[in-house]
């Protein structure tokens, strides 16, 4: 295992039963890895990079390798204890605020079900799974650690379904021959995400449906039917209340609530991705949209006012490459840009003052694609520079789940720009 430095310039293997084709597979032929991916789509950085300039400063290093018994799905962080989600339909935890490093075997199971997880969020004192079986749970997060979570309910839950039963209206076609209520996800629930008041809950799924769910009760509010013409696979909301969706029909789309309707509408489709959009992901303030697919580039969209009214676009500022197979996790924290690929590796990208991008590092040490990153600022290692009267640095910890089985956590310190 090992690290390498960025040498570019500052520029399924799935175990579902069904749907195989919405992720990349390890195979790629590399004749065609090797060649541009969307070659219409510039580079965001420069090719041409001077021995001279000021390049920023980085140290990374791995620090733990958490051992699972399975694929690792997803990931989700919660202060200092770390879930994931796995193809055997185990949640586990770590807390990371051990001292010890190296390989670790120090994990609890909290909570299992029968069905791959694909997905995990925490509100508050609750952990909310997505999973292959077209369900959602919800676990009751227990503080004593080797007690394991008790399911609070499974959506749509039981008198959401009983309510909805009677009436003709509330049943949509599924199949040919088949009919569901509205508020059933059917097929894999792929993805999750809170909205900033943590009122709502957004699931998307391969039935290419999202749905909204309040979390109060975990009633099913609305179902966006056909949102796209093929699986979803991932959703990412902003804080002002857009919600963006990409999908294995090689789209991107923005929605957004209007007050009049109650419903959400189709505000915008980006398309320039030539494969399936497997992974989105915001900057803090939502003007910026990564989003990552199958043809090995990242790219990169911001919003654009038009006019005086509050209107805007998405426009295409251009693409990260560097990775040679498939784009399957991104993750944002300030102004680094994670991104996790069938290649193996993950790598660190950094947005500039001027809107310029750099690769700061790759890191390597899976042998399995990375399927899926989250990460956050590590506060008490920054108080302890700041008492040291280190220079100015924000050190961030970046944890990777792969088909590997295996979780590496990582410590990226990073200067201030």
């Amino acid at each position: 295992m090992g690290i390498l430095p960025c040498h570019l310039s500052c520029q399924r293997n799935d175990e579902s039963q069904s749907g195989s084709y919405h992720l990349h597979s390890e195979s790629s032929t590399p004749s065609i890895s090797s060649q541009l991916s969307l070659p219409s789509v510039p580079s965001l950085a420069s090719t041409s990079h001077r021995h001279d300039e000021k390049t920023p400063a980085i140290h990374h290093k791995c620090i733990a390798t958490l051992k699972n018994h399975s694929y690792v799905f997803t990931l989700a962080l919660a202060g200092k204890v770390l879930y994931g989600g796995s193809s055997n339909g185990e949640i586990r935890a770590w807390r990371l605020d051990s001292s010890e490093h190296g390989d670790r075997t120090d994990n609890i199971v909290v909570a299992t079900s029968n069905s791959a997880v694909k997905s995990l969020v925490v509100l508050g004192d609750k952990l909310i799974s997505a999973h292959q079986d077209n369900k959602i749970r919800v676990w009751k997060i227990h503080n004593h650690e080797h007690h394991k979570y008790k399911c609070l309910a499974t959506l749509p839950t039981m008198n959401d379904r009983f309510l909805r039963c009677f009436s003709e209206k509330n049943y949509v076609q599924v199949r040919r021959h088949k009919k569901c209520t509205w508020i059933h996800h059917v097929d894999t629930v792929s993805a999750l995400a809170i909205s900033t008041d943590c009122s709502l809950l957004y699931s998307a799924s391969w039935d290419r449906t999202f749905k909204i769910w309040r979390t109060s009760d975990f009633k099913c509010l609305e179902s966006v039917q056909n949102a796209h013409d093929d699986a979803i696979n991932a959703i990412v909301l902003s804080r002002d209340g857009f919600v963006h969706t990409g999908s294995a029909d090689k789209r991107i789309k923005v929605w957004k609530k209007h007050a009049s309707k109650n419903k959400h509408s189709l505000v915008l489709t980006l398309e320039k991705h030539k494969s399936a959009v497997n992974a989105l992901a915001l900057s803090n303030d939502g003007t910026v949209l990564y989003s990552g697919a199958c043809d090995r580039s990242i790219l990169v969209w911001e919003r654009e006012s038009e006019g005086g009214d509050g209107e805007w676009r998405m426009v295409l500022l251009g693409a990260l490459r560097g990775h040679t197979k498939a784009i399957l996790c991104l993750a944002v924290v300030t102004d680094l840009i994670c991104s996790g690929s069938a290649d193996k590796t993950m790598r660190i990208w950094r947005r500039g003052i001027d809107k310029s991008y750099c690769c700061l590092a790759v890191l390597e040490g899976h042998t399995r694609p990375v399927k899926y990153l989250t990460c956050n600022t590590n506060t008490e290692e920054e108080e302890e520079e700041e008492e040291e009267g280190a220079s100015e640095t924000i050190t961030y910890m970046v944890c990777s789940g792969s088909l590997d089985y295996d979780i590496k956590v990582w410590q990226i310190s990073a200067s201030v720009l």
